[in-house]
């Protein structure tokens, strides 16, 4: 019965059953080896040496460079996972460029490199307004907690103008994060960029804006409302925007808009594509360039 079995597995095409156990690729080469140690011997260091083996013999370069990032990240050896990316990437197919890129953005987030976190993301959204994103395709095929799935431009743009704003945040440019924020909402809106948006605008002390999306996240009219996180942040949020004294004097410090023309004229191009139909300028360009009046000042 055993030899049975034994014969059955060893068909070709068959795979090992431990190695789909474990989400393994099948072989004994250093990438296969660096996969062992990462997710079955759970030894990220060993991983790491094997990672770079592989690398240096050109075996599955694409993610090998990838994995032994994110096991960096994992150590906290985020410098030196970037260092390795920026270093070889080259040895890197095409394909495997907006990955490493993703990577990357994550790495200096998490160590708080934000001026090169934000030239990053308007890079690719450049790409994208380009029509050099996904390869120019419409979708692409993402993955998350091993589960494969489909990303269309727009859900793309949205993250990425999400993500943007975000940062944009961290660097206490909120005039710069509302901007990009109502900009991600009108491709693809979600309760948890409308509650950036908010706090944008309680930065500002535009309590009453910042109120009225808050009430169509509670309202759930705003998709993802309903999920309880975005329900108990919309509630904090709105515990910050009861009515405050402000002396007269009291003038905002208008940050520096840092959002060049040609992302903005690029990714208005993309809104006119997506609706065609759409003939004026959109309110929230009107709003840019009302903003870059009062910096004229």
């Amino acid at each position: 019965m055993e030899e049975s079995s034994r014969r059955k597995s060893s068909r070709k095409g068959d795979k090992d059953p431990f190695c789909v156990l474990h989400k393994l690729p099948s072989g004994d080469t250093p990438y296969v080896r660096a996969k062992h140690a990462q997710l079955v011997e759970k030894d990220p260091e060993v991983a790491i040496v094997l990672f770079w083996k592989a690398i240096n013999a050109g075996d599955r370069v694409d993610s090998a460079l990838k994995d032994m990032a994110v096991v960096m990240k994992q150590l906290d050896r985020t410098e030196e996972a970037i260092e390795a990316i920026k270093s070889f990437r080259s040895l890197c197919s095409k394909q495997a460029q907006e990955s490493l890129d993703n990577v990357l953005i994550d790495l200096y987030k998490k160590c708080g490199r934000i001026d090169e976190q934000i030239d990053l993301l308007k890079q690719k959204l450049r790409l994208i307004y380009q029509g050099e994103a996904f390869n120019g395709k419409p979708t692409k095929t993402a993955r998350s907690h091993g589960k494969k799935f489909q990303v269309s431009i727009k859900q793309e743009t949205s993250r990425i103008l999400g993500n943007l704003g975000w940062a944009y945040m961290q660097k206490a440019n909120y005039m710069a994060a509302e901007v990009v924020y109502k900009k991600a909402q009108m491709i693809d809106p979600d309760a948890n960029k409308a509650c950036n948006l908010a706090l944008c605008l309680i930065k500002q002390a535009r309590n009453s804006e910042a109120r009225s999306i808050l009430n169509e996240v509670l309202q759930g009219n705003i998709p993802g409302s309903e999920d309880c996180k975005a329900q108990n942040r919309a509630q904090e949020l709105m515990l910050e925007v009861e009515p405050r004294w402000l002396p007269p004097s009291t003038k905002m410090k208008i940050a520096r808009f840092d959002l060049e023309d040609d992302l903005i004229d690029g990714l208005e191009k993309l809104l006119n594509e997506w609706a065609p139909s759409r003939t004026k300028r959109l309110p929230i360009f009107e709003e840019i360039s009302s903003y870059r009046n009062q910096l004229a000042c």
